[in-house]
């Protein structure tokens, strides 16, 4: 199964993928080796290889290794023993991309996002969708991006947040030009637009490319859009994943006072106090939904305040 499973890292490079050129490519395409990585030392049974990765790296590869756990979850029907297991275990810190890895996993399986894998975290297994929108936009860019294209059968909620992981993908896409990001989403329907443009400030933020002066770029075009909360929102959920992590990289800390107007705790203290609001038994896409609102009213305020 590991031969048969195995990816090919020349499948994420940019000029492979048709993909725009520019100063932050071996950044990004050094994202998706990690990936490949997590995922190719998984289905080989050596799930410790991903700790020898460079540190900011490695939420990447345990993306990767979430789209592999899921992927083998379902061929061997274990109910999601797998990915519990790496949860719990090695990729304890690591719990947003891990979940955005499951997405994956289903897109390349043809399958809908969380069929077949139980008891996950019951709010952050939405990410899924995430995941699964990112795929199908690096992998089939001219239908999903070109054509502006969703997956089938999917309810308002699921579309949202699969154009999350879409707008995210076009911070790869673009190769983190900040114009050509705000160009690319402004070719979508206003009603797609906001969730792409908390998909580019997660990107923006987690995984780093641009100068604070292209940040700013970002706000400016978000705020002009009407959907500058919905880009802090974003950030903030990245603030969140990389302080879990343990790891904040220098983009990641200056990329917070653009996009948030904060720092990288406070921003990433915003993810908490919204899902603490919700109670102990968040769980369905409406929960999740209104997690993402309550991250947008905690930096609505503190911008008002400010």
């Amino acid at each position: 199964m590991a031969r048969l499973l195995w990816q090919d890292p020349a499948r994420m490079g940019f000029g492979v993928r048709r993909f725009r050129l520019g100063p932050a490519r071996e950044l990004l395409e050094g994202a998706g080796g990690a990936f490949v990585s997590g995922f190719n030392a998984v289905v080989a049974g050596e799930t410790e290889r991903i700790d020898d990765l460079r540190e900011d790296l490695r939420g990447f590869a345990y993306e990767g290794a979430g789209m592999a756990c899921a992927t083998l979850d379902v061929l061997t029907l274990t109910g999601g023993r797998r990915l519990r297991e790496l949860l719990s275990g090695q990729g304890l810190r690591h719990p947003h991309l891990i979940h955005m890895g499951t997405g994956r996993a289903y897109a390349r399986m043809r399958l809908r996002p969380m069929w077949g894998v139980h008891s996950v975290h019951p709010l952050l297994r939405w990410l899924a969708h995430d995941g699964f929108g990112f795929h199908q936009g690096f992998f089939s860019s001219d239908r999903t991006v070109g054509r502006q294209r969703t997956a089938g059968l999917m309810d308002r909620t699921r579309r949202a947040i699969f154009d999350q992981g879409l707008g995210r993908m076009l911070w790869f896409h673009e190769c983190a030009g900040a114009g050509d990001v705000v160009l690319r989403v402004a070719e979508f329907p206003a009603g797609r637009r906001a969730d792409l443009w908390s998909g580019v400030g997660l990107a923006a933020t987690y995984t780093g490319g641009a100068s604070t002066a292209d940040l700013g770029r970002l706000a400016a075009a978000a705020a002009e859009d009407g959907f500058r909360a919905h880009l802090a929102q974003g950030c903030a959920l990245a603030c969140a994943a990389r302080l879990i992590s343990a790891v904040v990289p220098e983009h990641t800390v200056a990329a917070a006072p653009v996009l948030c107007g904060t720092e990288v705790d406070e921003a990433a203290g915003w993810t908490d106090t919204a899902l603490v609001a919700l109670g102990h038994n968040a769980h369905s896409d409406d929960h999740y939904q209104a997690w993402r609102a309550g991250i947008r009213k905690a930096w609505a305020r503190r911008d008002r305040d400010s």
